[in-house]
């Protein structure tokens, strides 16, 4: 084990966590908000003000010594001196799989009653809800203010929750939520061949509200949200929400991008596409209208509902 000096111990520690991701690891580090950030590893660790705090683990520190300790788990000597620039052989040993997150969803309200009333009003149509209430896709939070909208791993266990205020412009995730597993639409688990991709579970239903509204099966296809989207430094990386969907339905042949008509959404498809290339017949279609799907959707209502009252 290597011996490290008090000089070097307290050199080590003037690193805030920040600073050593953005030098050392920047692939790690996401813009959460603002002037807060998360790792790509672990979303739920926020990096703040000159401090950070795991809530998943309930551990926190100031220095990027305190993370490589708690978080990378290695040896303090070992982190001290890697602070300090000097190579240390690493210590290996086998570590078991990590055990799947444990999903903790707000307590559930057995009335959706509300939330079938604010998807209605922002277009989506009532069979899509329905069927996502039926399938445990869907669920209204007990005080009646979130929509929750639910992800499931193959072996249909609950893994991602998505939370949207009714009645603020709230939106989080619940705890212990994994993005792998993020809100898919696969009707009736058929073979489909292609899924399309949104940044959020409100656009998926949307897209799925826009099939039926042009008379065709909204069932033919799947319907994939990314659990949100952010502009990466690093070229054509794939989200992992749809790294896991396509590792899980092999069949699939295709994907139709439908991000955002901003900047990030771009930059993000673009991204996507670079990534999947050759592997798949890939297509970017964004809203042709509006910032998102469910723009587009309203304003197509909107539209469809003045050329009728002109009949």
């Amino acid at each position: 084990m290597p011996v490290v000096s008090k000089e070097e111990i307290a050199n080590a520690r003037e690193m805030d966590l920040l600073s050593y991701l953005r030098a050392y690891e920047p692939d790690e580090l996401v813009r959460f908000s603002g002037e807060t950030y998360c790792t790509r590893t672990h979303d739920s660790l926020k990096i703040s003000n000159g401090k950070w705090y795991w809530f998943s683990q309930n551990i926190g520190g100031r220095s990027a010594l305190d993370y490589l300790v708690k978080v990378k788990e290695m040896s303090f000597p070992e982190a001290v001196k890697m602070l300090n620039g000097q190579a240390v052989q690493p210590i290996l040993h086998e570590k078991p799989p990590p055990a799947p997150r444990k999903l903790l969803l707000p307590s559930l309200d057995t009335n959706t009653s509300k939330t079938e009333a604010y998807l209605k009003s922002r277009g989506i149509h009532p069979q899509i809800i329905a069927y996502c209430i039926q399938h445990g896709l869907l669920f209204q939070s007990e005080n009646a203010n979130d929509v929750i909208f639910v992800g499931y791993d193959t072996k249909g266990t609950r893994r991602y929750a998505a939370l949207r205020s009714m009645t603020t412009d709230y939106k989080g995730e619940a705890t212990g939520s994994d993005k792998h597993f993020s809100f898919a639409l696969v009707a009736d688990d058929r073979p489909v061949r292609e899924v399309h991709v949104f940044e959020a579970a409100i656009d998926a239903m949307s897209y799925a509200s826009l099939k039926i509204m042009y008379h065709k099966d909204w069932r033919k296809i799947a319907y994939l949200s990314l659990a949100g989207v952010f502009a990466s430094k690093r070229a054509n990386v794939v989200p992992v929400a749809l790294e896991q969907f396509l590792k899980d339905h092999s069949q699939i042949t295709k994907v139709v991008l439908h991000l955002d008509n901003d900047r990030v959404g771009r930059q993000a498809a673009e991204s996507i596409m670079g990534g999947l290339d050759k592997k798949y017949t890939i297509l970017n279609r964004p809203p042709r209208a509006g910032k998102d799907v469910n723009d587009y959707l309203r304003m197509e209502i909107v539209n469809r509902n003045g050329k009728e009252r002109e009949r």
